[in-house]
């Protein structure tokens, strides 16, 4: 089940649940649209993986299965892989 993070890791932007705007890689590091398409070109600096649209989980299943809410942001902000 994915955790559906917070916000972006690079700059720290919201990003709820329903958001259209998270990019996540396949390890679920999670970034903004701005960042992903922006400093990050589209790859995880992480990982180096493809980061791609968030799935959104339907606001009934939340209730059973809730988002994180443990931010994770890099103090430095981020650099493209």
């Amino acid at each position: 089940m994915l955790e559906l993070r917070p916000c972006c890791e690079c700059c720290g932007t919201d990003l709820p649940p329903d958001s259209r705007e998270a990019r996540i890689c396949s390890y679920e590091c999670t970034f903004c649209a701005g960042c992903a398409a922006g400093v990050l070109a589209g790859a995880c600096p992480n990982c180096g993986g493809e980061l791609v649209r968030r799935p959104i989980r339907p606001a009934a299943k939340l209730l059973k299965h809730p988002a994180s809410t443990v931010r994770k942001v890099k103090p430095a902000g981020c650099v493209a892989a």
